[in-house]
């Protein structure tokens, strides 16, 4: 008997030491990776593009749309990504997979035909009016059906700088949980965020701005106006130019694993001005096609590793995710039947890490017209590109000479792929030719962007020049954080521009990778690319500043000593409006940036009030470590412009005028 209640006892107090660990290994991923080549291609059948919210429209007195209203859930759900039938038209087995998505009255992109609610990954698209601000009530809904706040879908790693709700404690990294620390994993923060938007920071989504399902808040948390406590409303201006811009979780380091659940979608500007887009496709014939890889479980389960590159610092942190298959608009490797006419596909990278070197399977050439901001100075043929995790590319894909049956596939031909890579993501999705009739291309001006006349760029000279050097905390595979200009983002923001005012930011990139580098609030423009000597600059550049990460900022070295041959200028297709750019590794990268609007005049809000901004690298997993820092606006949103002067020229002379009038009455009184 006391043998019993010894064991007994001794089961108790184990158990209550492991409990943490136990829970969540039940909650790892038990089965095994699904092989890649198991996987059908071309099975999967996109139809259409993505559905498109339906708004509340609101109006004034007169009739006239004065802004646009959503409310959108964030929800788990069950999707069905993988291909439900092989080639041959047999049953692959493959099972819905768990994603985190978006809940909405939604509607037809083409006949408009109301839908009711829709759930989905990618989210639906919000099709925004420019000049008519729009307003989401986003409501953190991830919870079970009891109302209990759900887990993260992937391990979060709480040793990185991360949102917290819970406030615990940085875990001792020698006892890792299969599946995560139980008190890291719910409930689940999010801060929504409009990527490329000219946006009010208090409604940008900024990474402390978070909010959970039971009422938590970030210490940068706001809402436009009152709601729940598991909401936000935020308001979205619309004043810059018509372009592709998308939406996504922004939430303090746990962005990789959000997105990689699924919470990302497009948000499409128009504009009744916009003169080119009479030229363009539409309807059916236009088409946003959303690129993410992604590696599953035999179950049909996402698949993110939980096992850190260097589990003694980071138990969870990988330095990038490169999944084993492509994903397009929810869809694993899908056909897509087009009719013998031109279409406009705008094509979003969002993928966690991978870049991709689009280009067709039968070499065929395609026109790019658009970029992140908005049409590039000029349409340029091209028969491949190269698109980083973040931006997106507006193409225009003529298929009006192509026989009837011909299938054509997008490729991705990256030349870090190995043989067998390129035969999965060196595939990304393919095009069945009908014999039907389509649009046909019309002729495009040879202007595109009235905001990009002239030299190219052609913003104002710079009035302030930063160095700014991309660094590698570790060596690898044991990387411990990346870092942008050597410090974490907790450190005092270094970032203070000038509302108003143009600098350039050199952009020193001596590792081995390419980074795609994203400023919030601005669309900016390219200046040059050159090499640098990084090996011997790195060296330098350590022996200058110490070892990493530093408590100040970095001292620059004399980057004139370690350039190598001459600066590359923007070729035709880089001509345009950036808010994420390609800081490619080796290199220098400069870019000229106004704290402006494009066409340099007033914000419609104050961008100096809020919590600020941030610009990071879009590789998440560097992004959720320390490859983020703060972007703080200071001065006036008032500008002194000619207008103005004009204006102030006439006052002041209507002023002395009256003024010596009056003294002339007054001598003519005395008289």
């Amino acid at each position: 008997m006391k043998r019993t209640i010894c064991v007994l006892l001794v089961t108790i107090f184990l158990s209550s030491i492991f409990a943490d660990t136990t829970v969540q290994e039940a909650l790892s991923q038990t089965s095994i990776q699904l092989n890649p080549n198991a996987v059908p291609k071309w099975t999967n059948q996109l139809t259409k593009a993505p559905l498109i919210y339906a708004a509340n429209n609101m109006t004034d007195s007169s009739g006239k749309l004065i802004r646009q209203e959503y409310v959108v859930k964030i929800k788990e759900f069950q999707q069905q990504l993988l291909p439900t039938v092989d080639s041959n038209g047999n049953p692959t087995g493959f099972g819905t997979s768990t994603v985190w998505g978006f809940e909405g009255e939604a509607k037809d992109p083409v006949t408009g035909e109301s839908l009711g609610l829709v759930r989905s990954t990618p989210g639906c698209s919000f099709e925004a009016i420019q000049g008519v601000p729009v307003q989401v009530k986003w409501v953190n809904a991830l919870v079970d059906s009891s109302g209990n706040p759900l887990p993260n879908l992937f391990a979060v790693d709480p040793t990185l700088n991360w949102a917290n709700p819970n406030s615990i404690q940085s875990p001792n990294p020698n006892s890792i949980p299969a599946g995560g620390y139980l008190e890291a994993q719910s409930p689940v923060p999010i801060s929504i965020h409009l990527h490329g938007g000219e946006t009010p920071s208090t409604s940008d989504g900024n990474p402390d701005a978070w909010w959970t399902p039971n009422g938590l808040h970030g210490p940068a948390y706001n809402t436009e106006m009152p709601t729940d406590n598991n909401s936000a409303v935020f308001v979205y201006p619309n004043e810059q130019q018509a372009t592709t811009l998308w939406y996504h979780d922004h939430a303090m380091g746990i962005t990789r694993l959000t997105v990689m659940s699924g919470l990302a979608g497009f948000y499409i500007l128009r504009s009744s001005d916009d003169q080119v887009a009479k030229l363009l496709p539409e309807g059916e014939y236009e088409i946003p096609l959303a690129i993410q890889d992604r590696s599953f479980l035999t179950d049909g389960s996402l698949f993110y590793s939980n096992k850190g590159t260097d589990a003694a610092v980071h138990p969870y942190w990988n330095p990038t995710f490169l999944g084993n298959t492509v994903m397009v608009n929810g869809l694993v490797w899908p056909n897509m039947d087009v009719k013998q006419g031109q279409y406009r596909f705008r094509i979003l990278d969002g993928s966690n890490s991978r870049f991709y070197t689009l280009h067709f399977s039968n070499g065929m050439a395609f026109t790019q017209i658009g970029s992140d901001g908005g049409y590039l100075k000029a349409p340029e043929s091209l028969t491949s590109l190269v698109i980083s995790p973040g931006e997106r590319v507006d193409l225009l894909v003529d298929f009006s000479n192509i026989p009837a049956g011909e299938k054509i596939v997008l490729q991705n031909s990256n030349l870090t792929l190995t043989a067998n890579e390129k035969q999965n993501v060196g595939q990304i999705m393919q095009f069945t030719v009908g014999n039907t009739k389509g649009v046909s291309p019309q002729n495009l001006p040879q202007e595109l962007n009235p905001t990009l006349k002239g030299g190219f760029p052609n913003l104002p000279s710079p009035s302030k020049t930063r160095t700014l050097t991309l660094v590698e905390q570790g060596i690898a595979p044991n990387t411990v954080a990346m870092l942008l200009y050597c410090l974490p983002y907790e450190a005092a923001a270094t970032e203070k521009p000038e509302v108003g005012t143009t600098e350039d930011w050199v952009i020193v990139n001596p590792t081995m990778n390419s980074h795609p580098i994203h400023l919030h609030l601005i669309q900016f423009q390219l200046v040059e690319r050159q090499t640098i000597a990084s090996t011997q600059y790195m060296y330098d550049w350590e022996t200058l500043n110490g070892n990493l990460p530093l408590n100040q900022s970095a001292k620059n070295l004399d980057l004139n000593r370690y350039l190598e041959g001459q600066p590359t200028k923007p070729v035709q297709n880089e001509q345009c409006w950036k808010d994420t750019i390609q800081a490619d590794a080796g290199m220098v990268t400069v870019i000229r940036v106004r704290f402006a609007p494009q066409d340099g005049s007033n914000y419609t809000f104050d961008p100096t009030n809020g919590p600020g901004y941030v610009w990071h690298c879009h590789i998440l997993e560097h992004e959720d470590n320390s490859m983020m820092r703060p972007l703080i606006i200071g001065g006036s949103n008032f500008q002194i412009t000619p207008l103005f002067l004009i204006i102030v020229g006439i006052i002041i002379v209507v002023v002395v005028g009256l003024f010596a009038f009056r003294r002339f009455r007054r001598k003519s009184d005395r008289k």
